[in-house]
């Protein structure tokens, strides 16, 4: 059922006020760097001698910052290393990092790895630049309001697009509530695209992080607050998806397939920093801060189910979003098209070896989850339909292993 007539006018009031806003909206994109030897010339022209890298365990003892580290030390640049983000990065997380950035004299930042990375780095940004404002106090839009430190974005996953977005996802690990913060000062100013850094990763970081872009392209493209640019990126995201993930799956080291990935992350990026996600990520969040959960894995499982929820609202963009990945032809019907990309989903989902639900999702624990995904999504995500709590708790039943 969706939610009572006054909150919805609220709802879409505050939607449609962001929708006239978005052409004069101060949105950038990163500059581009093809390898991470690009990153110490960048530092130096700009006088920096001290920076901060943020990653995470699995990265660095893999050796990946390497060599980004022995360019930085060859200029003369010093490299203070932060390499305990979570998977789901932490307020604590964030506050030893900006601690470590302050103790070394820091005067830039890099984050180095998949969303997780790169979020804290951002949110290690905004600590700096608002030394006084607390991590929760940035919860939601605009709260930051200050140009952080020169930072640099170097995504080793084709996934959360964090690269190129507005957005940071932060998690207290005190109350398990996962939030995003959104503020133009968070987009990087540079960002390196080095499909070489995605190479050879683990067949299920590959699998969750792909569909993950995947869901940041279906949600800003069936939400109603695109515009020509975001729907363009979209619907080459989902196209490139299609067209690659799988054979990125199966093949670690396919090289073409990596790059389009790449690709296809940041051009979903592009589309939902610009026209926002839906409720399938307000319910990942909550997920992901109750349970742990990575982010990627969240959003391919309650994917599909939200997409069946909605119904006939987003038929019409499913549908087009199916024909733009040929799964389904010009003169199938919106229903049947719209069908056809969900059947997609869960296929793909299969292939990749992703549960259709989630075991362990507790029924003490829905209601307040729902609350938090109801807080987080309403009224800033342009949803086809909209849900309040009572409807969402429906869907994280959905999502739930259905032999509980």
């Amino acid at each position: 059922m969706p939610m009572n007539p006054a909150r919805k006018l609220w709802c879409r009031a505050v939607q449609a006020a962001f929708r006239v806003a978005l052409p004069i909206l101060p949105y950038t994109e990163p500059k581009f760097l093809g390898s991470t030897q690009e990153v110490a010339p960048v530092l130096a022209e700009k006088g920096i001698s001290s920076v901060l890298l943020v990653t995470g365990p699995r990265i660095h003892k893999q050796g990946l910052t390497q060599g980004l580290e022995e360019c930085l030390a060859e200029a003369g640049i010093a490299c203070t290393v932060y390499n305990k983000t979570e998977v789901n990065p932490t307020i604590a997380n964030v506050e030893e990092a900006a601690g470590l950035y302050r103790a070394n004299t820091c005067q830039a930042i890099i984050g180095f790895g998949g969303g997780s990375a790169m979020d804290c780095a951002k949110v290690v940004g905004a600590r700096i630049a608002a030394p006084r404002k607390p991590v929760a106090k940035m919860r939601g839009v605009l709260h930051v309001r200050r140009p952080l430190p020169p930072l640099i974005a170097v995504p080793t996953t084709a996934g959360s697009g964090s690269e190129a977005t507005l957005a940071a996802v932060i998690t207290d690990e005190k109350t398990y509530f996962k939030y995003p913060i959104n503020d133009f000062a968070l987009i990087p100013g540079h960002a390196v695209h080095d499909a070489g850094l995605t190479l050879g990763l683990p067949p299920s970081v590959t699998a969750q992080t792909g569909m993950d872009a995947l869901t940041h392209a279906v949600e800003a493209y069936i939400g109603r607050s695109t515009n020509a640019a975001t729907r363009r990126a979209a619907l080459k995201a989902v196209a490139l998806i299609h067209d690659n993930l799988l054979d990125a799956y199966r093949d670690g080291g396919d090289a073409q397939a990596r790059r389009s990935m790449l690709t296809a992350s940041y051009q979903a990026g592009i589309a939902f920093t610009r026209s926002y996600v839906g409720y399938v990520h307000g319910i990942a969040h909550s997920l992901g801060g109750q349970y742990g959960i990575p982010h990627g894995l969240a959003c391919a499982v309650v994917l599909p189910h939200v997409l069946r929820a909605y119904g006939a609202a987003a038929a019409r963009p499913l549908a087009e979003l199916a024909r733009a990945a040929d799964v389904a032809n010009d003169a199938e019907p919106d229903a049947s098209a719209a069908a056809a990309f969900i059947a997609w989903v869960d296929e793909t989902n299969a292939a990749l070896g992703i549960p259709a639900h989630l075991d362990g999702i507790r029924e003490e624990d829905i209601a307040s989850m729902a609350a938090r995904a109801d807080a987080e999504s309403n009224p800033l995500y342009p949803v086809p339909v909209l849900w309040d709590a009572a409807d969402l708790a429906a869907l994280y039943r959905a999502v739930a292993d259905s032999r509980r």
